[in-house]
């Protein structure tokens, strides 16, 4: 039964992985400038709702940077890679924490799944400020520039991931 749950766990990480490369070509635009988020944070916070810590870690950090090659972004893939999985590891770790709470009480789930996006996405605002900053030298004043649209993509990210999470505990996909 263990092996079956190990590989159950591992092909649902890795189509999460595909989704999270898809869903970051998914763009929305937010500025008349040309701003815009994508949805990969979405499915992130589904990872971290849907799989143990170290799972949603793998599908969040492969999927993201995968999306960052093929988008031509190349140089953000290492940072990528790290940031996003740890932004899963930090939101499934919140989620984990409270499971038989947020279990019983529909506030609650609702409450801890917003704090774990919240924590996934401070963790990525501050993630991608330090590698821009000092991995890929723009400087802290260059690195500055890019909080403001890292903070509307985690709000998008809280706010998609949330309700779809939502949705997944009404139909009951996680048993």
């Amino acid at each position: 039964m263990k092996k079956q749950s190990h590989l159950i766990n591992l092909v649902t990480a890795s189509l999460l992985a595909a989704l999270c490369c898809v869903a970051t070509f998914i763009k929305l635009a937010i500025t008349p400038t040309g701003g815009y988020v994508n949805l990969g944070d979405v499915v992130i916070i589904l990872a971290a709702f849907l799989l143990s810590p170290l799972y949603a870690a793998l599908a969040a950090g492969i999927g993201s940077m995968l999306a960052d090659i093929l988008m031509g972004y190349a140089q953000y893939a290492p940072g990528t890679l790290v940031i996003k999985a740890l932004m899963a590891l930090f939101a499934s770790l919140v989620l984990y924490a409270v499971k038989k709470i947020s279990d019983k009480n529909t506030i609650l789930s609702i409450a801890f799944i917003i704090l774990a996006g919240v924590c996934a996405e401070a963790v990525m605002v501050g993630g991608y400020f330090v590698f821009e900053a000092y991995i890929l030298g723009y400087g802290a004043a260059g690195a500055l520039a890019s909080v403001l649209p890292n903070v509307f993509q985690g709000i998008a990210g809280i706010v998609g991931g949330t309700l779809l999470c939502l949705i997944f505990k009404r139909i009951k996909i996680k048993k």
